[in-house]
């Protein structure tokens, strides 16, 4: 035990002592949605009638159904605490996926999916919390990351698991992945039953407050600005890559699956050592610095259509590596900095404002991005090469309205 512990400390990676069964459920819930989210709009092209622009469609509207919850989610963080909500959201996770089984038309794809994304943002709206409160500041780069490299590592299992129902290709492989997922919730669920709750109270000279302050903190929105660019490229791994290798070019099957398991592999040897690097760097250019890899990617997804099959495929998880380094840098700062910038009793409403941005990007990207697929092969890089750009230019003037972003990466 003490030798692994060595070699996790080496990698970048603290050390879990007590918070042993927070980080188990991480992996259980991440390991279910790693091998659903690969096939995610693939599913709804097996087992229903659908055309891709009308599952794009579905799940952009269960998304924009749902984002007003983060404003009540948020409040109840703030009220109850966050492994309440984390439980929560993972029944509601396990009812929402459980529904999949019996959908085939547009409307029942988009309510069941609301039922999924109101459990993800109970349980993701409170993660941010949780870790916040376990943690001290100068360490939280780490520990994000750590457990990002967890939830990477558990996508890699299910990522793997997702190429072999992609091979098959029977809607009962399909369905075999909905039930595995929603047991996946369910293990979660149980391991969260021992972890203590952890809740801020406002100091006695500060009012509590309510979300009248998180939205005039205009410097604070300047950074959920700055994340929505970067929530942007995040999204093109769960719903464009899969359609433009599989569809678009038709790359081989397993393609997919392996960029997810090549990216989730990465993510989770590699995030402790980006962070490691990133020490003492200063926050906002990590921030810009995740948005060229992600344009680096994106060029090389564009130079794949260009190539035969066998270089083409080379070339994608190529891409798909770069495009990794994105994520590596992001993801760890800004989840750091959203947690620094916002007062210990009103974490809940700020980080749900953050998860607000999440949900935004998941209600915009299907319908967006699948629109985009459908009119030109190299329109859809042409326009996250954009978004890429100006996220860079935003993010590095951050520190002149938030001083946060202007610290430096501290890893323990």
């Amino acid at each position: 035990m003490r030798q692994d512990a060595r070699v996790l400390e080496r990698l970048g990676f603290p050390r879990v002592g007590e918070h042993r069964r927070f980080v188990s459920a991480i992996v259980a819930d991440t390991v279910g949605s790693g091998l659903f989210m690969p096939i995610t709009i693939l599913y709804f092209l097996k087992v229903t009638d659908l055309t891709l622009v009308q599952i794009g469609a579905a799940l952009s509207v269960s998304a924009v159904l749902t984002m007003p919850a983060a404003f009540v989610i948020g409040t109840l963080v703030d009220r109850f605490g966050g492994r309440r909500m984390m439980l929560i959201g993972n029944l509601v996770q396990a009812a929402g996926m459980l529904a999949y089984l019996w959908v085939e038309a547009f409307w029942p794809v988009a309510l069941a999916t609301v039922l999924l994304n109101l459990g993800r943002q109970a349980f993701w709206g409170s993660f941010g919390n949780v870790v916040a409160a376990i943690t001290r500041r100068g360490e939280r780069e780490l520990w994000f990351g750590f457990l990002q490299a967890l939830r990477n590592l558990g996508f890699a299992v299910g990522g793997v698991l997702a190429g072999v129902a992609l091979q098959i290709d029977t809607e009962r492989a399909f369905q075999t992945v909905v039930v595995v997922n929603t047991a996946t919730f369910v293990l979660a669920f149980v391991l969260l039953l021992d972890v203590p709750d952890h809740r801020s109270v406002a100091p006695d000279n500060q009012p509590a407050g309510g979300w009248g302050v998180v939205v005039r903190d205009r410097a604070y929105l300047r950074l959920v600005l700055a994340q929505l660019t970067f929530v942007v490229g995040m999204m093109v791994l769960n719903f464009a890559l899969p359609v433009y290798a599989a569809e678009t070019l038709g790359l081989p099957g397993w393609l997919v699956g392996a960029i997810f398991t090549l990216n989730t592999i990465l993510v989770g040897l590699g995030q402790g050592l980006m962070v490691r690097w990133m020490r003492g760097r200063v926050r906002a250019r990590m921030m810009a610095l995740a948005q060229v890899f992600f344009l680096i990617g994106y060029a090389s997804f564009v130079l794949a259509g260009l190539l035969p099959v066998w270089l083409a495929v080379v070339v994608m998880l190529v891409g798909a590596l770069v495009y990794t380094g994105g994520e590596l840098a992001g993801g760890p700062v800004f989840s750091a900095t959203a947690a620094e910038s916002a007062p210990d009793h009103l974490r809940g409403r700020y980080l749900g404002l953050v998860q607000l941005v999440w949900g935004m990007g998941g209600a915009v990207a299907p319908v967006a991005f699948t629109w985009l697929l459908e009119h030109g092969t190299y329109t859809i890089w042409a326009v996250l090469g954009l978004v890429a750009l100006l996220g860079a230019a935003y993010s590095l003037t951050l520190p002149r309205a938030l001083p946060t972003a202007g610290e430096r990466v501290i890893a323990g």
